[in-house]
């Protein structure tokens, strides 16, 4: 996106006045990355981009945006997946974000992955954690690079702004979307047994009141081959025998 030479100036005001990068962003609109990358560069064009636009910079602590540190891309869609779902990033201290997931506490083994795929892409630091809250669980890990893995981080609800992935989140999730899926259904679906006639019959559901998430979710399964219908104005369903095989391949029942 081109941004205005207003809008430089206005973000120069700012981090003269003193306003760090976090505080401009938010009074601009203008993206964290985008007003640090202005204050290092001085509006200047950034360095050259590798072929994710990760830029060429030393000393970011890993960041696989900021560096030409690798990603764990597996790791990564399924970590979106919970994001978009039931994650969310919080500002702390000197420029440092919380990134936050709630699970529920009757699937340890999704609040393991969970933990275990921040940890493969965050893999520097203090690992994460895990806190009891009241009706959930909450994995959670401190960097100051969550904005940059999670650019659609933002004031208020995801369903009340709108969700779009970045070029290189949407190839990831083109190159894994078996794992983006997971996550996604781990946050905010499952799989239900669905009884016709004595018979039952299992079907996976997926819900969000994010317009955008539930498109997000439909490319996934049309990526795989899934058929999907709308059943309700905020949930997916997938109800075929064949498609349900396909998504217990990839999710299965949670556990």
């Amino acid at each position: 996106m081109t941004r205005s030479k207003a809008e430089l100036e206005r973000v120069r005001e700012l981090l003269a006045t003193g306003y760090n990068d976090c505080q401009t962003s938010r009074v601009t609109g203008i993206p964290r990355t985008t007003v640090r990358d202005w204050r290092i560069y001085k509006g200047r064009a950034r360095p050259r981009q590798l072929s994710l636009g990760v830029l060429v910079r030393d000393g970011e602590d890993g960041c696989p945006r900021c560096t030409v540190a690798a990603v764990d891309e597996p790791a990564y869609a399924y970590l979106l997946g919970l994001y978009l779902g039931d994650g969310c990033l919080s500002p702390a201290a000197r420029d440092v974000f919380k990134l936050r997931i709630a699970l529920d506490f009757s699937y340890p083994g999704i609040i393991g992955e969970c933990f275990r795929a921040i940890n493969a892409v965050k893999h520097h630091g203090a690992e994460a954690n895990v806190v009891a809250c009241v009706g959930c669980v909450e994995v959670y890990s401190f960097w100051k690079h969550w904005p940059c893995l999670f650019p659609q981080h933002g004031p208020g609800p995801k369903h009340r702004r709108e969700i779009v992935l970045a070029d290189w989140q949407e190839a990831i999730a083109a190159r894994h979307p078996g794992q983006l899926l997971r996550g996604l259904i781990h946050s905010d679906g499952g799989r239900f047994a669905n009884k016709v006639k004595g018979k039952v019959y299992w079907r996976y559901q997926f819900s969000n009141h994010s317009r955008d998430i539930q498109d997000i979710f439909c490319r996934a399964c049309d990526r795989i081959g899934v058929k999907w219908k709308r059943s309700y104005w905020k949930t997916i369903s997938v109800s075929r025998r064949s498609d349900v095989a396909t998504l217990d391949f990839f999710v299965g029942p949670k556990a």
